[in-house]
């Protein structure tokens, strides 16, 4: 049976118009007025800065929550995937069962210990009104006010159980069940071939998989523009963008 697994990353999602993450105008470059990205990307800045936090987190990636599906995205809407992207567009395309390894912008979970497993649901972030172009103060105090987080004492602290956190693994945190890691490492187990699309390869997922494809022998394709050369004789690179090789698996079907 043909079992074959996708893994993408943020190059599938490029021409919607959602920065790559590493890139000069990526997510990981972008960091507040005092803290770099992957200070305040992490588990620690939401317990101790929530407002911060949120601030940062929500203008870095909830201002892309109605950015739209491209075709690569349609053309894997029925394929095995699993995407290191947050932005929810394989969901939006019609993927009902693929896995956000780093979890979803348009979704939130409680505040509770990172190795609970619970249900992500809807953030409803039109909830939060920006029409009238709020400052941050203002915004702060919204997002601190949708996210259930309470001043206690002298100093605003999320609440276990009470509190919403965003659906997103941070720097911080570890892969588990939350974000389906034992999911994500049975299908690597029974994939006779992974294609990898838009990606680094520089986050652990990656590492992951690519062991797995390389302790077993399968195959592998790169898809990237500047696709990373590894040292395994079993790929084929494909110097392309996502949707030209999409493009190009549909007219060969």
């Amino acid at each position: 049976m043909n079992e074959e697994l996708f893994i993408t990353g943020a190059g599938v999602s490029a021409s919607s118009g959602i920065p790559t993450f590493r890139g000069n105008d990526g997510f990981w470059t972008v960091g507040s007025e005092n803290y770099t990205p992957q200070e305040m990307a992490t588990r620690w800045m939401y317990e101790n800065n929530p407002a911060d936090f949120l601030l940062w987190y929500f203008k870095r990636f909830a201002s892309y929550r109605t950015v739209k599906p491209n075709s690569a995205h349609y053309w894997l809407a029925d394929k095995k995937l699993i995407t290191q992207n947050i932005d929810g567009l394989d969901g939006r395309a019609g993927n009902t069962d693929y896995i956000s390894i780093h979890g979803r912008l348009d979704k939130v979970v409680y505040y509770r210990n990172e190795m609970d497993k619970q249900l992500p649901f809807d953030a409803g972030w039109d909830e939060i009104d920006i029409t009238s172009n709020p400052t941050d103060e203002v915004l702060k105090e919204k997002l601190l006010k949708k996210f259930k987080i309470r001043k206690i004492g002298n100093t605003f602290s999320p609440e276990i159980g009470i509190s919403l956190k965003p659906y997103v693994l941070l720097f911080d945190e570890i892969y588990t069940d939350l974000y389906r890691i034992s999911e994500a490492e049975q299908w690597m187990k029974v994939a006779n071939k992974m294609i990898f699309i838009g990606t680094s390869f520089s986050v652990n997922i990656t590492s992951i998989a690519l062991r797995s494809a390389i302790s077993r022998g399968i195959d592998i394709d790169i898809v990237d523009p500047e696709p990373v050369k590894l040292d395994y004789e079993n790929i084929e690179y494909f110097k392309m963008t996502a949707e030209e090789y999409c493009e190009m698996k549909k007219l060969k079907s």
